[in-house]
């Protein structure tokens, strides 16, 4: 039975046409004097320390503690910004598939396993009212790598849930082969969906547990081990 489920957050819960890649650029551009870095770099499915390291080393930018530390401060404060106006929108599907994780009989603990730092994850999800959803999760201020991010993860869903966690207790939904392989890093179950990043024939490559187009449909209880159905 599922006791866990640990949820990606761009492509997977929201679509936010871009404003996180512009963000980016527009932070690098405003701090250090460089355009056009964000466009030579893929961002889906990589964490924003990952994002900015490559960034630097395109750029020539010194990749110290000090100009991580310059570039994250303003950009929380361009993606708050550019999140105001974003005309995005929750994924198909998202909203009633947590609403019956909800309903469960024996409902699991719902987190975030992201690659964004915790106040942008925050950001984004504030303003689609989704945050406050979310009782647990790890992000890219805990750890560089997204597999030891779902270590980080996996160990506070045990705290919250005074409970030692096998792997099979444990969901990441994703839509990236990278949120595959940080769901096997940790031995849990995967759901991959085709919101994002990318296609479902790409995803099946990387055998997830459960593979949809889109959370539309999908059986909460199933996925849980609470149905046969």
């Amino acid at each position: 039975m599922i006791r866990l489920v640990l949820f990606d957050i761009d492509g997977t819960l929201i679509r936010t046409h871009g404003a996180g890649v512009e963000a980016f650029a527009r932070t690098f551009a405003s701090v250090f004097g460089v355009h056009g870095g964000a466009e030579r770099v893929r961002f889906a499915g990589r964490t924003d320390f990952s994002l900015l390291r490559e960034m630097f080393a395109l750029s020539g930018v010194c990749a110290s503690e000090d100009n991580f530390q310059r570039f994250f401060e303003a950009y929380v404060h361009h993606l708050h910004d550019l999140m105001r106006g974003c005309k995005g929108e929750i994924c198909p599907g998202v909203t009633e598939f947590i609403r019956d994780l909800e309903r469960l009989s024996h409902p699991p603990l719902i987190g975030l396993l992201t690659g964004n730092i915790r106040l942008g994850a925050e950001i984004k999800l504030r303003h689609f009212k989704l945050w406050d959803v979310f009782r647990t999760g790890a992000f890219a201020d805990d750890h560089e790598d997204r597999s030891e991010i779902a270590v980080v993860a996996r160990e506070r869903g045990r705290r919250a849930l005074n409970e030692n966690l096998r792997g099979d207790q444990m969901l990441v939904v994703g839509d990236t082969a990278h949120d595959i392989r940080c769901g096997r890093a940790i031995g849990a179950k995967v759901l991959a969906v085709a919101t994002g990043g990318h296609t479902v024939a790409e995803l099946k490559k990387h055998a997830p547990d459960w593979l949809v187009k889109d959370l539309r449909g999908v059986n909460a209880a199933k996925v849980c081990g609470l149905s046969k159905s």
